[in-house]
């Protein structure tokens, strides 16, 4: 069994009603403090490291829980929105060699070296097959992507302004009553820069372009660990280790999120290239 897919198992086997129903580590008790802070609001985007290992199995445990009792459940995920109908595609699959290869082999997957960002992963395709059992059990779920292509990219000012638009749209053609969960980097998810933030990042953010909805934004953080970064080269980074703390919630008009929360470690993921 590819090694994708047997992590795909295992995850799913965590969040879907067997005996190991919370994930280990952490997550679970990280899931639910998300959960009980982010309370009614209908939007939850999620600040992340890219490439961790742990953050997948985060945002499935959230997936699992937020769809429960028929409620349903839209993920935006940061995937340029050409990989929509792929994704669609392989949720609707049986999920089967075929469909993994066809998902695993779409443009978006197959990059090389410098643009291995860490949004490309197989504890990520692991997460997509999560989310497929979870919808073959009848889950009321769907996912997409909101960013635009790499080829695209102008500006990091024009990027956050095209993917608010996406999230926006998406967003606005929810179901009565249903939520959204939101995945991208941490950057991205911010309400307002950090007051000594340097000048890149002082544009308005994909966040910042939403505040009139009901937004609730969360800096996804460790404890210890390892994330990945790419400054030249893409790499594997520590970081500072913390001691045990409570999520901190934010109350300032002009906060750079809602509320951190700190998972107790992150590792890097496995990239999809070898």
């Amino acid at each position: 069994m590819k090694r994708w897919l047997w992590m795909a198992v295992t995850v799913a086997s965590m969040v879907c009603g067997t005996a190991a129903a919370v994930p280990a580590g952490g997550v679970g008790d990280t899931a639910t403090q998300i959960v009980t802070l982010a309370g009614d609001h209908r939007l939850v985007v999620l600040g992340e490291y890219h490439g961790t290992a742990e953050t997948p199995l985060l945002v499935a445990d959230l997936m699992e829980r937020y769809s429960r009792d028929n409620a349903s459940v839209r993920l935006g995920l940061e995937l340029p929105m050409s990989e929509n109908a792929a994704l669609a595609r392989y949720l609707r699959s049986n999920g089967d060699a075929d469909a993994r290869e066809a998902l695993r082999t779409s443009p978006f997957w197959r990059v090389k070296d410098g643009q291995h960002d860490g949004r490309r992963s197989r504890d990520m395709l692991a997460f997509i097959e999560t989310l497929r059992v979870l919808r073959a059990q009848g889950r009321d779920i769907a996912v997409a992507g909101y960013d635009i292509e790499i080829s695209a990219y102008d500006s990091d000012v024009d990027r956050d302004a095209e993917m608010a638009t996406h999230v926006r749209q998406q967003f606005n053609a929810l179901p009565s009553a249903a939520r959204m969960l939101v995945l991208t980097g941490n950057v991205h998810a911010m309400l307002h820069p950090f007051e000594d933030a340097p000048p890149e990042m002082k544009h308005r953010t994909m966040a910042a372009f939403l505040l009139d909805l009901p937004l609730y934004s969360v800096r996804v953080e460790a404890l210890r660990g390892h994330t990945w970064h790419c400054m030249s080269p893409c790499r594997a980074m520590p970081l500072l280790e913390r001691p045990a703390r409570d999520p901190v919630a934010e109350t300032d008009p002009d906060r750079s999120y809602d509320v951190w929360v700190y998972l107790p470690e992150l590792s890097v993921g496995t990239l999809t290239d070898r």
